[in-house]
């Protein structure tokens, strides 16, 4: 008899192309097909650009540590710089029934693929850290970049008030890369227009890898003959690439030098007197709370935003931005030693 009205059941669905009939099975999603689970398990897709850096190993592990704590259960994924495959892990994950998607984009717009593909399958996408342009995304979560530019141009402007600048950039893919630059030419440009500095060399740094911004370093200096009074580097691995570069000139620890993320390395150049600053953006703060609005979206909840918007390209995207927060040699204690990002020890070991 079971059997019989199991065949019912199926043939009932198929001529009529509902599910009101059930044996058990997950409803079908009417807005995308995805199946709905029935478990009440909330389950986020973590889809990172990489896990090749230092930070981006940080904000998988405490965001996990937080979803978990608040009873999710989270499934990770990271292309390391592959579009590609970034965009073939997103559509695992979908297909594996996530119920929100959290995207660190390797290139802005190419990423606006995995938008489409979720949204097609009712799954909504939170950007983490870095926007994902000319989509639909439905949440951004990062720090004020524009206002990390701006912190690393100003800290260099007070040790180099005139002369000849380098900007070693990052990557040209990444949106937040373009924020950085936008926000140090808010500082710049007024002493560039004024004639007390001289932008001598400007340069992106594929796939923000050091051994590129070495061989950036490298050419800004030859074609200057080593006349190089200050370097604006977008983040602490371009920052160790310029200082290598400089090191062989002897002029480490003279040319002052910005940076970002508060690496170990950058730290510990800080402490040594080769880079000037990092711009610390807690780690643990994006982390959790991208954790908190991930649950809260899988859940269909209201997130308060402060109505704070960033236009993407395509639509006034609602944003919720951090503070981030610069690191000098005098505040490495208070800041990310008192925070437990790194321990005093590890900063001091050789």
């Amino acid at each position: 008899m079971f059997k019989k009205i199991q065949a019912f059941c199926l043939l009932s669905a198929f001529a009529l192309s509902v599910t009101a009939c059930s044996t058990g099975a997950p409803a079908a999603d009417q807005s995308g097909g995805k199946l709905k689970k029935d478990d009440g398990k909330t389950v986020i897709g973590f889809s990172l650009d990489t896990l090749e850096e230092e930070r981006w190993k940080k904000d998988r592990d405490i965001f996990v540590s937080k979803a978990k704590g608040l009873g999710a259960e989270v499934k990770v994924q990271a292309a390391n710089g592959d579009d590609a495959k970034q965009i073939s892990q997103a559509e695992n994950l979908i297909s594996q029934g996530v119920d929100v998607l959290v995207v660190v984009p390797h290139n802005a717009e190419v990423a606006a693929a995995i938008v489409e593909k979720a949204h097609k399958e009712g799954v909504k996408v939170l950007s983490y850290d870095r926007l994902i342009k000319n989509s639909d995304v439905d949440l951004y979560l990062s720090f004020d970049n524009e206002r990390v530019g701006e912190m690393q141009a100003k800290a260099i402007v007070e040790k180099a008030p005139k002369g000849n600048y380098a900007l070693i950039e990052g990557a040209d893919t990444d949106n937040n890369a373009h924020l950085f630059k936008k926000g140090q030419m808010k500082v710049l440009k007024p002493l560039v227009d004024k004639g007390d500095i001289k932008v001598v060399y400007d340069q992106w740094t594929k796939e923000w890898d050091p051994a590129n911004a070495l061989s950036n370093m490298e050419n800004a200096l030859t074609a200057n003959q080593n006349k190089i009074d200050a370097v604006v580097a977008a983040n602490d691995g371009t920052a160790g690439g310029a200082i290598q570069a400089l090191s062989a000139q002897k002029l480490a620890g003279k040319v002052p030098v910005s940076g970002q993320d508060a690496e170990l390395a950058g730290i510990k150049r800080i402490v040594e007197g080769t880079q000037t600053m990092t711009v610390y953006k807690p780690i643990k703060l994006i982390a959790e709370k991208a954790a908190e609005l991930a649950v809260s979206l899988a859940k269909g909840e209201k997130v308060a935003t402060d109505k704070k918007t960033v236009n993407n390209g395509k639509k006034d995207i609602p944003s919720i931005l951090l503070d981030p927060i610069v690191v000098t040699k005098e505040n490495i204690d208070t800041t990310v030693v008192a925070d437990g990002f790194h321990k005093k020890e590890d900063i001091s070991k050789k």
